[in-house]
């Protein structure tokens, strides 16, 4: 028997236009857009919307938000499969109804997770998903630091897992990227392991020797494998042209975080899609110096949108960018966060109102310029 489901009365927010009318949803697919009032007929039920915008279910493309529930204290661990129904609850009730959960390959001797716990979260992603305990749909996004000792043995846990889709290459030691100023790297780390001045020089000078012995290496190595498996390689932090040169001799396809206007004009250049952080929009400023999210939008630099820690920020973003940024309109700003990620790792079934794509939907009222998610569909079905 079709199933089948009309929401009137809506704001449809489409590729490049916004249109008034009624949206038709059959066996969990756009069936049809009309710019009227309504459809009758078949097994149907009716929603009035009541002017509420419809837009696309957000995809989401890096989160660390997942880790937080499962280590939520200092050498507590939580059931695995809790921490990602906990999770999955509040990315859904943001709008967010695809995400690749960020689970970090490479540990440092201060990390307060293993690559143990790493597999187990993402056994307890794939086990949830068979048993179709989830009301977004999850992929794996690993975040490969290339600068670790186990790093390749780390990526060698998901060897033929098929739900790996993104892989990041990623350097965190002091003197790259993110951390290219000494000082911003003292001020996170050497506050947050409370070590001596001498303690910390001894913690920077190994792990800049590590770097210097495993990055160039791991990155090559995890670029081939990613190539040869079909997962979407992205760079993180890219500083430079030189960082995006790098980047794109290994077949990079999306840039991650560029700290610096130079790296992301030159990404943006060479086909990258460049990607960054929606709280740095909502704040104005990256939390670490580097540059505003705001002023690429304002350049035409900015590509998609991530939640990074904030799953809430992904919504807001859109609707915050389409209001202040001269030059974006609201379909433009909902791209960021639906369309082009989707695309960036080839879910062309998804991200985008338009008939015969799934039915990945989000019920939204402003109020007082905060988004307020009413009610979200995956493939048509209401989980939110």
């Amino acid at each position: 028997m079709t199933a089948e489901t009309v929401l009137t009365n809506a704001r449809i927010v489409l590729a490049d236009e916004i249109v008034e009318g009624s949206l038709v949803l059959r066996d969990g697919f756009v069936a049809g857009i009309d710019a009227g009032i309504g459809h009758t007929g078949g097994n149907m039920t009716g929603e009035d919307m009541g002017g509420d915008y419809i837009i696309p279910g957000l995809v989401e493309l890096h989160t660390d938000h997942l880790e937080g529930h499962y280590a939520p204290r200092p050498k507590v661990r939580w059931n695995p499969i809790a921490a990602v129904l906990a999770h999955d609850a509040q990315v859904a009730t943001a709008g967010i109804t695809t995400v690749l959960d960020a689970l970090r390959v490479g540990m440092d001797e201060d990390a307060d997770l293993t690559s143990d716990d790493i597999r187990k979260l993402a056994d307890a992603i794939e086990d949830s998903v068979q048993q179709d305990r989830l009301r977004a749909d999850h992929f794996i996004h690993l975040r490969c630091e290339v600068s670790a000792p186990d790093c390749l043995k780390a990526f060698a846990n998901f060897d033929g897992d098929e739900r790996v889709k993104l892989a990041s290459l990623m350097d965190h030691a002091p003197g790259q990227r993110q951390f290219v100023n000494l000082e911003t790297y003292a001020y996170y780390y050497q506050r947050k392991l409370k070590l001596t001045d001498r303690d910390f020089k001894l913690f920077c000078e190994k792990r800049m020797a590590e770097s210097a012995r495993n990055s160039g290496p791991n990155r090559v190595h995890i670029a081939a494998a990613c190539h040869e498996r079909g997962i979407v390689l992205a760079s993180h932090d890219d500083a430079t042209t030189g960082h995006v040169d790098e980047a794109i001799e290994q077949g990079v396809r999306v840039a991650e975080f560029p700290t610096t206007e130079e790296a992301a004009r030159a990404s943006k250049q060479a086909g990258l899609g460049v990607l960054m952080g929606a709280p740095n929009v909502m704040r104005g400023a990256s939390h670490s110096g580097n540059v505003s999210a705001r002023t690429l939008a304002g350049d035409g630099l900015l590509d998609i949108l991530s939640s990074d820690y904030i799953p809430f920020s992904l919504i807001q973003s859109a609707f915050f960018l389409g209001d202040v940024v001269e030059g974006i309109s609201l379909p433009q700003a909902v791209a960021m966060v639906s369309k082009n990620p989707a695309e960036a790792v080839g879910l062309t079934d998804r991200g985008i109102i338009e008939q015969g794509r799934r039915a990945d939907l989000v019920r939204v009222r402003v109020d007082d310029h905060v988004p307020v998610v009413r009610t979200v569909w995956r493939q048509g079905r209401r989980v939110a």
